[in-house]
């Protein structure tokens, strides 16, 4: 239970105070039983309260650099973060943020009186930002007095897009060149936080995430909700199980599909030869559905899925002990044709330096037992795979390559 704070506090320290005695007065209060109409005032109560003491919060860090500079920290947000265990690059945001609202007097006073929340503050504030940097005050003002309207009737997604377009309305005639301007910026913004990576969760599943500009989402959205449209639900094994799904389930079966039917012919080259997996199994599990496949990108799969595949998607089955093709071209030609650079990825593996495992995929074909320009065949025998950064080193005279029995190459630096 909160003491009474003596009087020669600081108002705004008694005030809070205040306001921690009066909620100890009802932690203990069930709200199960309190009537709705009161439930409904209470919760937009707490809700305006929330906003105001939030804008209180923010306000102090802006006009807290002697906290920072007294505690060591290097900021007041840091330090706050810090004391209430949220971590430090949840203070450095919210010190970002308390700074970015001291700029907009008029913001932070809605803020703290509760006539908008946190979040709508935050919009208002990148919006008058992202005006001209040579826009006349006097429409900035107007701006800012718009944008603040506009919060009491409408969310945080639809006052973005009038943040975007309050130029239109304040200053018709240069509003065409700010938003070319504003979509440049978000362009270039768009290539530079381009991302994908790949995490492996060792049990069969890898997550996929990404972030990229709003139009490469947007189409890759359409490209997938075209297939999970009900009359495409014939990209999937099963008609019911899919139609019941939730709409994230059913985007991944899309992606999954859409991704199976990308022609390797307009994909560009990758490691020398036309961007393709290949799946190899013996030819009994072929017909069984037993057993399972090895995939040229490194990984396995079941014969059954490798069966589904070859029916449908665009890989290359390689059974083995069924018909091949022609590889030993001799002096015919330079590089490894592409039917050459797919019977390495299936023989080698992974690149042949000892103790490397990079796969097959990301290695390049090398004329292992003398080079082309030496006179050196284009045959199979005489190829091998090699990651780029063995390749190179090759190459390098500082270096020389010897074939191990096992047909790996282990590399000695020359004295």
């Amino acid at each position: 239970m909160a003491t009474r704070p003596p009087l020669d506090d600081h108002p705004l320290v008694r005030a809070l105070d205040g306001v921690e005695v009066l909620l100890d007065e009802v932690a203990a209060l069930d709200p199960t039983f309190v009537p709705t109409r009161e439930k409904m005032r209470s919760l937009r109560a707490v809700d305006r309260l929330i906003a105001r003491l939030e804008g209180l919060r923010l306000d102090l860090l802006a006009a807290s650099p002697d906290v920072a500079a007294d505690a060591g920290a290097r900021s007041a947000g840091v330090w706050l973060a810090l004391e209430s265990r949220r971590g430090a690059a949840a203070g450095a945001r919210d010190q970002h943020d308390a700074e970015a609202l001291a700029r907009r007097p008029a913001v932070m006073a809605a803020l703290r009186d509760g006539a908008v929340n946190a979040t709508q503050a935050a919009i208002i504030v990148r919006a008058l930002d992202a005006l001209p940097a040579d826009a006349d005050p006097e429409l900035v003002t107007k701006a800012e007095s718009q944008l603040l309207a506009d919060a009491g009737h409408f969310a945080p997604r639809e006052l973005r897009v009038l943040g975007r377009r309050v130029f239109e309305v304040i200053a018709p005639a240069a509003a065409e060149a700010h938003e070319a301007s504003l979509l440049a910026a978000e362009e270039r913004r768009g290539r530079v936080e381009t991302r994908v990576s790949f995490r492996p969760r060792g049990d069969g599943v890898t997550d996929i995430w990404a972030r990229v500009p709003d139009h490469v989402a947007d189409r890759l959205r359409a490209y997938l909700d075209s297939y999970t449209s009900p009359r495409r639900r014939h990209v999937v094994d099963s008609d019911d199980e899919v139609g019941g799904l939730p709409l994230p389930r059913r985007r991944g079966e899309a992606f999954c599909a859409l991704l199976e039917r990308v022609p390797s012919t307009s994909l560009p080259r990758h490691g020398g030869s036309a961007t393709s997996v290949v799946v190899t199994l013996d030819v009994e599990a072929l017909v069984s559905g037993l057993g399972s496949a090895g995939i040229s990108t490194g990984g396995r799969i079941s014969a059954g899925e490798a069966r589904r595949l070859a029916c449908g998607a665009g890989i290359l089955p390689a059974v083995l002990g069924g018909r091949s093709e022609v590889l030993d071209l001799g002096r015919s030609r330079r590089l490894f044709s592409p039917a050459q650079r797919k019977a390495l990825d299936l023989r080698d593996r992974t690149c042949r330096a000892e103790g490397c495992d990079i796969p097959a995929a990301w290695c390049e074909a090398h004329h292992a037992a003398e080079p082309w320009a030496r006179g050196g065949r284009t045959d199979l025998r005489a190829g091998l795979l090699l990651c780029p950064f063995h390749h190179h080193r090759t190459h390098n005279p500082a270096w020389r390559a010897d074939r191990r029995p096992d047909g790996r190459v282990r590399f000695y630096r020359r004295t």
